[in-house]
């Protein structure tokens, strides 16, 4: 009885002391960051243009201010206490947003700017988006270095708050995630096609012709259905045979030039491919619902004129595939009017 109620009573326990900045190196912090990423003292000395012996020094800071190990030994070679393991993330963030905030740029100037954006998508927004966007950066900022990273569902939004990826260009809807911001870039829908000389699809493209066909199935995870499978349980119609899956969009025009098989994938991606692979394009035998693409990044980049001019540039760079794919379908149709 005495015991709940001496404890309804305690002092409740003090807040961790805040910590003094003004005694802290910020070179420690860049110090850690790269002891952080690399787990290794030598790498993380060369990251950092120190000689062994100096990273070693600051280590030892380190673990004196911190008070914990940070880094100790495993059977591969060192390892991150969960302290270091915990402060990994946000010294990362701490640190970029520093950087930004440092940077001395008041305006972004594409003619003359030197630097590098990075964009996470996958192969076939890629193909659609990367040729317009190389066009106009060779037109209006020939200085600008573009690099383009596989987009992973599960990392994106950090990479996006930490500056890690400037945009992630990616099928509606967003996984939810806090400070994203979203446009849409466009609203794609499908086709369906066969190589040239099939066999059993000659002028149209049927409901009970496309059942009986061997289906390939554009699968990025590898697994699950597609639109299609969906559209036609929702008919109550028999499901269709996947013969092949591939986890990749730019392989599937090929697989389906070189088969009997019958793909269906976005107009956009086949627009690209039809005429060099020899395709025959059909509209889907069944309604399927269109899909729209967004860009996103974060809300921390709204304001800043680079990021701002990148977002510009990769709406626009739509347009410019667009035109260019309908020109280079007329230029090679010429000679057969």
């Amino acid at each position: 009885m005495h015991g709940p109620m001496r404890r309804a009573h305690e002092t409740p326990a003090p807040s961790p002391a805040e910590v003094d900045l003004s005694g802290i190196n910020l070179n420690l912090m860049v110090t850690l960051d790269a002891l952080l990423k690399e787990a290794h003292v030598t790498r993380a000395a060369a990251r950092v243009g120190l000689t062994q012996s100096a990273m070693s020094h600051a280590l030892a800071q380190l673990r004196e201010l911190l008070g914990d190990a940070l880094l100790i030994r495993g059977r591969g070679g060192m390892v991150l206490t969960p302290r270091a393991q915990q402060l990994a993330a946000p010294l990362k963030r701490g640190l970029a947003e520093l950087r930004r905030a440092l940077r001395d740029e008041p305006a972004f100037d594409p003619a003359t700017a030197t630097r590098r954006f990075t964009v996470a998508t996958r192969d076939f927004f890629g193909s659609v988006l990367l040729p317009g966007a190389l066009e106009l950066l060779g037109r209006e900022a020939p200085g600008v270095d573009l690099s383009v990273l596989h987009v992973d569902s599960n990392t994106f939004a950090g990479q996006l708050e930490t500056g890690e990826v400037d945009l992630a260009i990616i099928v509606a809807p967003v996984p939810s995630g806090p400070g994203l911001r979203q446009q849409k870039l466009l609203t794609e829908d499908f086709v369906c096609v066969v190589r040239k000389d099939h066999p059993t699809v000659r002028r149209t493209l049927d409901v009970d012709t496309y059942l009986k066909l061997s289906h390939i199935l554009i699968s990025p995870k590898g697994d699950g259905v597609g639109a299609v499978d969906l559209a036609l349980a929702q008919r109550g119609l028999s499901p269709r045979r996947i013969a092949v899956r591939v986890p990749y969009f730019l392989i599937a025009p090929l697989a389906v030039s070189r088969s009997d098989h019958v793909l269906t994938a976005p107009r956009r991606l086949i627009a690209a491919f039809r005429d060099a692979y020899e395709l025959q394009v059909f509209p889907p035998p069944i309604p399927l619902r269109p899909f729209d693409i967004l860009h996103v990044w974060h809300e921390r980049f709204d304001g800043d004129p680079a990021h701002q001019w990148l977002r510009g540039l990769v709406a626009r760079s739509v347009d410019v595939g667009s035109e260019n794919t309908r020109t280079s379908r007329r230029v090679r149709r010429a000679p057969a009017s």
